[in-house]
């Protein structure tokens, strides 16, 4: 068996990079002679978002590949990500680092499933996460972020019959926040609903001043103790303009490396997961961000691979929901500007 075929079997590169070589300098050379942009997610490796072009939360990667020039998008997250970028940019070549990097989220939903739970369920229209595979989003009327999923909501009619997937927990948070009754899919991320509330108590009794920041995919009882609840860039971004000068935060612990970039004078304390002395850890990290690495970077760009393709059909139904959330997060930015 040939080498290209091992990393195949493997679904990724990794083959030994050279010894001695500057990997920063040789990617960003890289980068430059093919034209390719790194697009990296808050949640992986602080050496992959130091040498990412952008970083940023799912909405904001989505907006970032529907107007980049770029003849190759370098998507360092998951695989789901990957799928949006070719969604948004069918005649790019759009790279991931690792096909084994999932998502728990949208493993929870299958196309097959949700297409049997919406016949059940006519007269609903189904909004669906970004965190899903192409597949489900082909089977949705928008799609929806953690920074957006609110103000999409809020623009249906108040009494449109609506079906939210595949995060439970994000969906009962709107549908508090916005009084609908939402049909939830029982869904939900690993990383986020395994986080210990007594845990994150007794943090907060040696932090007393400490303000408890919590992604809306967390379980009800952390939402609960949270001083804010919001996607990985409105907590970066309440982090940034808030006095406060300690913090817990409930999310995945990759989002800390750039809260400590952007105030290096605060503190960022990771909220524990319930088996974290087990593991030897006392922070919450997602594994399947934790495969992109510089060396696999270095390696997808030098052999352009793995590539992400989606059905032609499965990407022409798939387009027009997340069209739409692109849409509407515009209009609605523009509306609330303008005030």
């Amino acid at each position: 068996m040939e080498l290209k075929d091992t990393w195949i079997e493997k679904g990724y590169i990794d083959e030994a990079v050279p010894e001695g070589i500057n990997l920063r300098e040789e990617i960003r050379k890289m980068c430059k002679d093919k034209n390719a942009v790194i697009l990296a997610h808050y949640y992986t490796d602080g050496a992959v978002q130091d040498i990412a072009d952008f970083v940023g939360d799912s909405l904001a990667l989505a907006q970032w590949s529907a107007k980049t020039d770029a003849d190759i998008i370098v998507m360092c997250g998951v695989h789901f990500m990957g799928e949006t970028n070719k969604i948004l940019c069918p005649d790019k070549k759009v790279l991931v680092l690792d096909l084994n990097a999932g998502c728990s989220l949208a493993d929870s939903c299958k196309a097959e499933e949700l297409k049997t739970f919406v016949e059940q369920h006519p007269g609903h229209k189904v909004v669906s996460y970004v965190n899903t595979t192409a597949a489900v989003k082909a089977l949705t009327d928008v799609v929806v972020t953690s920074s957006n999923a609110k103000l999409v909501i809020d623009s249906f009619p108040k009494d449109e019959k609506l079906i939210f997937g595949p995060d439970k927990n994000l969906g009962g948070y709107i549908n508090a926040v916005t009084g609908r009754n939402m049909l939830l899919w029982n869904g939900g991320c690993h990383v986020h609903g395994q986080f210990s509330l007594e845990k994150i108590l007794a943090i907060k009794e040696e932090h007393p001043d400490a303000k408890i920041l919590v992604h809306p995919e967390c379980p009800a009882p952390i939402q609960k103790v949270a001083d804010v609840i919001g996607s990985t860039a409105g907590l970066l971004n309440f982090a940034i303009k808030d006095d406060a000068a300690e913090f817990i935060v409930a999310t995945e612990s990759g989002i800390l490396h750039e809260m400590k970039k952007a105030c290096p004078d605060k503190l960022f304390i990771p909220a524990p997961p319930e088996m974290s002395e087990a593991a030897g850890c006392s922070c919450n990290e997602c594994s399947y961000m934790k495969l992109n690495t510089l060396e696999k970077l270095y390696n997808t760009l030098k052999y352009e691979w793995p590539t992400i393709e989606v059905p032609a059909d499965i990407a022409e139904k798939a387009v027009k929901p997340i069209e739409k959330m692109l849409e509407i997060s515009k209009n609605l930015k523009s509306a609330m500007s303008s005030k």
